[in-house]
Protein backbone atom coordinates (compact mmCIF):
# COMPACT_ATOMS: atom_id res chain seq x y z
CA UNK A 1 0.00 0.00 0.00
CA UNK A 2 0.91 3.66 -0.37
CA UNK A 3 2.77 4.53 2.67
CA UNK A 4 2.80 8.02 1.49
CA UNK A 5 -0.93 8.34 1.87
CA UNK A 6 -2.96 10.42 4.46
CA UNK A 7 -5.18 8.40 6.21
CA UNK A 8 -8.64 9.10 6.56
CA UNK A 9 -9.06 8.06 10.37
CA UNK A 10 -7.86 6.27 13.22
CA UNK A 11 -9.19 3.22 15.37
CA UNK A 12 -6.82 1.74 18.56
CA UNK A 13 -5.00 -1.50 17.53
CA UNK A 14 -7.22 -3.21 20.05
CA UNK A 15 -10.48 -2.37 17.73
CA UNK A 16 -9.14 -4.01 14.94
CA UNK A 17 -9.16 -7.20 16.34
CA UNK A 18 -12.71 -6.85 17.69
CA UNK A 19 -14.86 -4.01 16.44
CA UNK A 20 -13.36 -3.21 13.23
CA UNK A 21 -11.15 -6.38 11.53
CA UNK A 22 -11.43 -7.43 8.04
CA UNK A 23 -15.27 -7.07 6.57
CA UNK A 24 -15.91 -4.70 8.88
CA UNK A 25 -18.22 -1.58 8.83
CA UNK A 26 -17.02 1.75 9.46
CA UNK A 27 -18.11 5.40 9.68
CA UNK A 28 -14.72 7.45 9.05
CA UNK A 29 -14.95 11.39 9.17
CA UNK A 30 -15.65 12.01 5.20
CA UNK A 31 -16.06 8.34 4.25
CA UNK A 32 -18.16 5.46 4.91
CA UNK A 33 -15.93 2.43 4.34
CA UNK A 34 -15.63 -1.49 4.94
CA UNK A 35 -11.91 -2.40 6.26
CA UNK A 36 -9.87 -4.51 4.22
CA UNK A 37 -8.84 -7.50 4.02
CA UNK A 38 -5.57 -8.87 4.90
CA UNK A 39 -3.99 -7.75 1.37
CA UNK A 40 -4.27 -4.30 2.27
CA UNK A 41 -2.24 -4.43 5.27
CA UNK A 42 1.21 -2.96 5.23
CA UNK A 43 3.68 -5.79 4.48
CA UNK A 44 5.05 -8.16 6.65
CA UNK A 45 8.58 -6.25 6.96
CA UNK A 46 6.49 -2.94 8.44
CA UNK A 47 4.63 -5.14 11.18
CA UNK A 48 5.79 -6.80 14.26
CA UNK A 49 5.58 -10.52 14.48
CA UNK A 50 3.93 -12.25 16.83
CA UNK A 51 5.65 -15.49 17.76
CA UNK A 52 3.49 -17.66 19.98
CA UNK A 53 4.00 -21.25 18.38
CA UNK A 54 0.65 -22.59 20.18
CA UNK A 55 -1.97 -20.03 19.17
CA UNK A 56 -0.04 -20.59 15.49
CA UNK A 57 -1.08 -24.37 15.53
CA UNK A 58 -4.44 -23.49 16.90
CA UNK A 59 -4.89 -21.14 13.78
CA UNK A 60 -3.20 -24.14 11.65
CA UNK A 61 -5.99 -26.65 13.06
CA UNK A 62 -9.07 -24.48 12.27
CA UNK A 63 -8.02 -23.46 8.84
CA UNK A 64 -7.44 -27.06 8.02
CA UNK A 65 -4.12 -27.73 7.31
CA UNK A 66 -1.12 -25.58 4.94
CA UNK A 67 1.79 -23.98 6.34
CA UNK A 68 1.75 -23.00 9.81
CA UNK A 69 0.20 -19.64 9.98
CA UNK A 70 2.91 -16.20 11.12
CA UNK A 71 1.14 -13.94 13.50
CA UNK A 72 1.60 -9.88 13.14
CA UNK A 73 0.20 -7.32 15.41
CA UNK A 74 -1.84 -4.34 13.51
CA UNK A 75 0.44 -1.96 12.67
CA UNK A 76 1.33 0.96 14.53
CA UNK A 77 1.81 4.68 13.60
CA UNK A 78 5.03 5.24 11.80
CA UNK A 79 8.09 7.07 13.43
CA UNK A 80 9.53 7.78 10.30
CA UNK A 81 8.38 11.43 9.03
CA UNK A 82 5.55 11.53 6.33
CA UNK A 83 5.17 8.21 6.36
CA UNK A 84 1.36 6.42 7.26
CA UNK A 85 1.39 2.91 7.96
CA UNK A 86 -2.04 1.75 8.46
CA UNK A 87 -4.83 -1.01 6.76
CA UNK A 88 -6.85 0.14 3.19
CA UNK A 89 -10.17 -0.27 2.80
CA UNK A 90 -13.02 0.14 0.40
CA UNK A 91 -16.01 2.88 0.44
CA UNK A 92 -19.15 1.01 1.01
CA UNK A 93 -22.04 1.15 0.53
CA UNK A 94 -22.27 3.12 -2.94
CA UNK A 95 -25.71 4.46 -2.42
CA UNK A 96 -26.15 7.69 -0.78
CA UNK A 97 -29.17 9.83 0.02
CA UNK A 98 -29.15 13.53 -0.39
CA UNK A 99 -29.72 16.05 2.56
CA UNK A 100 -32.19 18.13 1.29
CA UNK A 101 -34.02 20.01 3.63
CA UNK A 102 -38.08 19.70 3.79
CA UNK A 103 -39.91 21.80 2.01
CA UNK A 104 -42.11 24.33 4.24
CA UNK A 105 -45.63 22.70 5.63
CA UNK A 106 -44.80 19.22 4.33
CA UNK A 107 -45.40 16.42 6.64
CA UNK A 108 -43.58 13.76 4.91
CA UNK A 109 -39.99 14.15 4.24
CA UNK A 110 -38.41 13.19 0.67
CA UNK A 111 -34.58 12.51 -0.15
CA UNK A 112 -33.59 11.84 -2.99
CA UNK A 113 -31.45 8.27 -3.54
CA UNK A 114 -28.26 8.07 -5.04
CA UNK A 115 -25.71 6.09 -6.78
CA UNK A 116 -21.79 7.13 -6.08
CA UNK A 117 -21.23 7.48 -9.94
CA UNK A 118 -23.80 10.39 -9.92
CA UNK A 119 -21.66 12.47 -7.24
CA UNK A 120 -19.47 15.18 -8.19
CA UNK A 121 -16.62 16.16 -5.52
CA UNK A 122 -18.21 13.86 -3.09
CA UNK A 123 -21.61 15.92 -3.33
CA UNK A 124 -24.89 15.92 -5.62
CA UNK A 125 -25.79 19.23 -7.22
CA UNK A 126 -23.60 20.96 -4.85
CA UNK A 127 -25.43 19.35 -1.93
CA UNK A 128 -24.19 16.75 0.34
CA UNK A 129 -25.39 13.47 1.43
CA UNK A 130 -25.02 10.69 3.39
CA UNK A 131 -24.37 7.10 3.20
CA UNK A 132 -27.41 4.60 3.22
CA UNK A 133 -27.51 2.77 6.65
CA UNK A 134 -29.32 -0.27 4.54
CA UNK A 135 -27.29 -3.01 2.82
CA UNK A 136 -28.28 -6.27 2.32
CA UNK A 137 -26.05 -9.64 3.76
CA UNK A 138 -26.58 -13.27 3.51
CA UNK A 139 -25.85 -16.78 5.92
CA UNK A 140 -22.62 -17.05 4.88
CA UNK A 141 -20.73 -13.37 5.59
CA UNK A 142 -21.03 -12.11 2.02
CA UNK A 143 -22.47 -8.26 1.88
CA UNK A 144 -23.59 -5.71 -0.73
CA UNK A 145 -25.62 -3.01 -1.75
CA UNK A 146 -29.21 -3.36 -2.06
CA UNK A 147 -30.30 -3.40 -5.52
CA UNK A 148 -32.78 0.06 -4.94
CA UNK A 149 -34.14 -0.40 -8.53
CA UNK A 150 -35.11 -4.10 -7.98
CA UNK A 151 -36.46 -3.75 -4.79
CA UNK A 152 -38.98 -1.33 -5.67
CA UNK A 153 -39.70 -2.46 -9.59
CA UNK A 154 -38.85 -5.98 -9.97
CA UNK A 155 -35.62 -7.75 -11.09
CA UNK A 156 -37.40 -7.67 -14.55
CA UNK A 157 -38.25 -4.18 -14.95
CA UNK A 158 -35.62 -1.83 -16.39
CA UNK A 159 -36.56 1.83 -15.43
CA UNK A 160 -33.76 4.01 -14.09
CA UNK A 161 -36.03 7.12 -12.92
CA UNK A 162 -34.55 8.97 -10.00
CA UNK A 163 -35.26 7.06 -6.66
CA UNK A 164 -36.39 8.93 -3.63
CA UNK A 165 -36.76 8.04 -0.11
CA UNK A 166 -39.85 9.07 1.70
CA UNK A 167 -39.60 9.40 5.59
CA UNK A 168 -43.20 9.85 6.58
CA UNK A 169 -42.53 10.07 10.33
CA UNK A 170 -39.81 11.06 13.02
CA UNK A 171 -38.99 7.75 14.46
CA UNK A 172 -36.71 6.32 11.74
CA UNK A 173 -38.63 2.87 11.73
CA UNK A 174 -38.55 0.89 8.78
CA UNK A 175 -42.38 1.30 8.68
CA UNK A 176 -42.38 5.00 8.11
CA UNK A 177 -39.82 4.86 5.08
CA UNK A 178 -40.83 3.89 1.97
CA UNK A 179 -38.76 3.71 -1.24
CA UNK A 180 -40.35 5.32 -4.42
CA UNK A 181 -39.77 5.73 -7.82
CA UNK A 182 -40.70 9.07 -10.45
CA UNK A 183 -42.62 6.24 -11.93
CA UNK A 184 -44.89 5.92 -9.68
CA UNK A 185 -43.92 2.69 -8.27
CA UNK A 186 -43.36 2.64 -4.74
CA UNK A 187 -42.56 -0.03 -2.17
CA UNK A 188 -42.02 -0.01 1.75
CA UNK A 189 -38.87 -0.86 4.02
CA UNK A 190 -40.88 -2.92 6.04
CA UNK A 191 -41.15 -5.34 3.01
CA UNK A 192 -37.63 -5.74 2.97
CA UNK A 193 -37.94 -7.96 6.29
CA UNK A 194 -39.78 -10.71 4.56
CA UNK A 195 -36.91 -13.27 3.71
CA UNK A 196 -39.56 -15.88 2.33
CA UNK A 197 -40.51 -13.19 -0.34
CA UNK A 198 -36.79 -12.43 -0.97
CA UNK A 199 -37.54 -8.46 -1.34
CA UNK A 200 -33.24 -8.08 -1.92
CA UNK A 201 -32.73 -10.88 -4.54
CA UNK A 202 -30.85 -13.71 -4.16
CA UNK A 203 -26.75 -13.68 -2.38
CA UNK A 204 -24.32 -12.93 -5.33
CA UNK A 205 -21.38 -13.57 -2.96
CA UNK A 206 -20.04 -10.33 -2.83
CA UNK A 207 -16.77 -9.79 -0.85
CA UNK A 208 -16.47 -6.04 -1.14
CA UNK A 209 -13.51 -6.33 1.94
CA UNK A 210 -11.55 -8.04 -0.61
CA UNK A 211 -12.26 -5.55 -3.64
CA UNK A 212 -13.92 -5.65 -7.23
CA UNK A 213 -14.41 -9.08 -8.81
CA UNK A 214 -13.91 -10.77 -6.05
CA UNK A 215 -17.33 -12.73 -5.68
CA UNK A 216 -18.08 -16.18 -4.97
CA UNK A 217 -20.98 -18.67 -5.24
CA UNK A 218 -23.86 -18.54 -3.30
CA UNK A 219 -27.55 -18.82 -3.49
CA UNK A 220 -28.60 -17.77 -0.15
CA UNK A 221 -31.66 -14.81 0.16
CA UNK A 222 -30.19 -11.43 1.07
CA UNK A 223 -31.61 -9.92 4.13
CA UNK A 224 -31.50 -6.26 4.94
CA UNK A 225 -28.54 -5.21 7.31
CA UNK A 226 -28.43 -1.76 9.22
CA UNK A 227 -24.77 -0.67 8.48
CA UNK A 228 -24.58 1.25 11.87
CA UNK A 229 -26.11 -2.10 14.01
CA UNK A 230 -24.01 -3.75 16.75
CA UNK A 231 -24.66 -6.82 15.07
CA UNK A 232 -23.71 -5.85 11.82
CA UNK A 233 -20.10 -7.54 12.51
CA UNK A 234 -18.87 -10.35 14.76
CA UNK A 235 -15.16 -10.87 14.84
CA UNK A 236 -14.41 -14.39 15.53
CA UNK A 237 -11.90 -14.10 18.13
CA UNK A 238 -9.31 -16.61 18.92
CA UNK A 239 -6.62 -16.89 22.20
CA UNK A 240 -4.24 -18.20 24.38
CA UNK A 241 -2.25 -16.88 27.44
CA UNK A 242 1.20 -16.23 26.58
CA UNK A 243 3.04 -18.26 28.60
CA UNK A 244 6.07 -20.24 28.17
CA UNK A 245 5.58 -23.59 26.76
CA UNK A 246 8.08 -25.75 28.70
CA UNK A 247 9.30 -27.61 25.57
CA UNK A 248 13.24 -27.82 25.58
CA UNK A 249 16.30 -25.25 24.79
CA UNK A 250 16.72 -26.40 21.36
CA UNK A 251 12.94 -25.81 20.63
CA UNK A 252 13.59 -22.31 22.26
CA UNK A 253 16.65 -21.41 20.15
CA UNK A 254 14.76 -22.96 16.78
CA UNK A 255 11.86 -20.30 17.58
CA UNK A 256 14.18 -17.14 18.57
CA UNK A 257 16.11 -18.42 14.82
CA UNK A 258 13.16 -19.04 12.58
CA UNK A 259 13.16 -16.57 10.15
CA UNK A 260 16.33 -18.37 9.21
CA UNK A 261 15.61 -21.73 9.99
CA UNK A 262 12.23 -21.62 8.47
CA UNK A 263 13.44 -22.60 5.12
CA UNK A 264 16.33 -25.02 6.00
CA UNK A 265 15.31 -28.66 5.01
CA UNK A 266 18.07 -30.35 5.23
CA UNK A 267 21.54 -30.49 6.52
CA UNK A 268 23.06 -29.05 3.94
CA UNK A 269 20.75 -25.75 4.34
CA UNK A 270 21.34 -25.73 7.52
CA UNK A 271 25.21 -25.71 7.02
CA UNK A 272 24.70 -22.68 4.61
CA UNK A 273 22.41 -20.44 7.27
CA UNK A 274 24.93 -21.69 10.09
CA UNK A 275 27.51 -19.42 8.09
CA UNK A 276 25.58 -16.42 9.61
CA UNK A 277 27.10 -15.86 13.05
CA UNK A 278 23.79 -15.08 15.14
CA UNK A 279 22.79 -18.84 13.85
CA UNK A 280 25.86 -20.40 14.44
CA UNK A 281 26.18 -19.34 18.19
CA UNK A 282 22.69 -19.61 18.81
CA UNK A 283 22.76 -23.58 18.10
CA UNK A 284 26.35 -24.21 19.17
CA UNK A 285 25.27 -26.71 21.97
CA UNK A 286 23.35 -28.91 19.70
CA UNK A 287 24.12 -31.12 17.08
CA UNK A 288 22.85 -30.76 13.54
CA UNK A 289 20.26 -33.88 13.57
CA UNK A 290 18.97 -32.37 16.91
CA UNK A 291 18.35 -29.09 15.16
CA UNK A 292 17.21 -30.48 11.52
CA UNK A 293 14.37 -32.70 13.93
CA UNK A 294 13.24 -29.66 16.02
CA UNK A 295 12.82 -27.96 12.32
CA UNK A 296 10.87 -30.70 11.21
CA UNK A 297 8.95 -31.16 14.18
CA UNK A 298 7.93 -27.38 14.42
CA UNK A 299 7.18 -27.20 10.56
CA UNK A 300 4.20 -29.96 11.04
CA UNK A 301 3.59 -29.17 14.73
CA UNK A 302 3.06 -31.67 17.45
CA UNK A 303 1.85 -34.74 16.52
CA UNK A 304 -0.36 -35.08 19.67
CA UNK A 305 -0.94 -31.48 20.53
CA UNK A 306 -1.65 -30.70 23.80
CA UNK A 307 -4.66 -29.11 24.79
CA UNK A 308 -4.01 -25.02 25.19
CA UNK A 309 -5.52 -24.81 28.67
CA UNK A 310 -3.15 -27.82 29.36
CA UNK A 311 -0.18 -26.17 28.16
CA UNK A 312 -1.04 -22.64 30.32
CA UNK A 313 -1.77 -24.85 33.59
CA UNK A 314 1.52 -26.86 33.58
CA UNK A 315 3.29 -23.26 32.49
CA UNK A 316 2.22 -22.14 35.88
CA UNK A 317 2.32 -24.89 37.97
CA UNK A 318 5.74 -25.02 36.85
CA UNK A 319 7.21 -22.12 38.36
CA UNK A 320 9.11 -22.31 41.99
CA UNK A 321 7.65 -21.57 44.89
CA UNK A 322 8.41 -18.02 46.69
CA UNK A 323 6.94 -14.76 47.61
CA UNK A 324 7.94 -12.75 44.73
CA UNK A 325 10.47 -10.04 44.27
CA UNK A 326 10.04 -6.43 42.97
CA UNK A 327 12.29 -6.82 40.15
CA UNK A 328 11.27 -10.38 38.07
CA UNK A 329 14.35 -12.31 37.11
CA UNK A 330 12.85 -13.48 33.85
CA UNK A 331 10.80 -10.04 31.74
CA UNK A 332 9.01 -12.34 29.58
CA UNK A 333 7.31 -14.15 32.17
CA UNK A 334 7.62 -13.65 35.82
CA UNK A 335 5.94 -15.76 38.84
CA UNK A 336 5.83 -17.42 41.84
CA UNK A 337 3.25 -20.11 43.41
CA UNK A 338 2.53 -20.33 47.40
CA UNK A 339 4.32 -22.64 49.07
CA UNK A 340 2.15 -25.60 49.89
CA UNK A 341 2.43 -24.88 53.60
CA UNK A 342 1.20 -21.44 53.65
CA UNK A 343 -1.93 -22.79 51.98
CA UNK A 344 -2.41 -26.52 52.45
CA UNK A 345 -3.30 -27.82 55.77
CA UNK A 346 -4.45 -31.46 56.92
CA UNK A 347 -7.82 -31.24 58.95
Amino acid sequence: MNTRAKGHGQIRRSQVITTYGPGALIDLPKHSAIVGGLDKWPSESKLEEIDEPRLSRKLQMVLGGGSLPRLYAPPAPSNVPGEVIGIGGWRFPEWFVVLEAPAAGERQRSRRLVHRKELERGRFEGKDVVATRFVRACPKGHVDDIDWYAFVHGPENNCRRQLWLDESGTSGDLSDLTVRCECGQKRGMAEAKDIGAKPLGTCQGTRPWLGRHANESCDQPNRLLIRTASNAYFPQVMSVLSLPDRGGEIENAVSELWDDLQIVNDSTGLEFMKQKPKVAEGLAPFSDDEVIKAIEQRKRGPISERPVKQVELEALMAVPEGFGDDIPIDPDFHARRLPDRVWRRSD
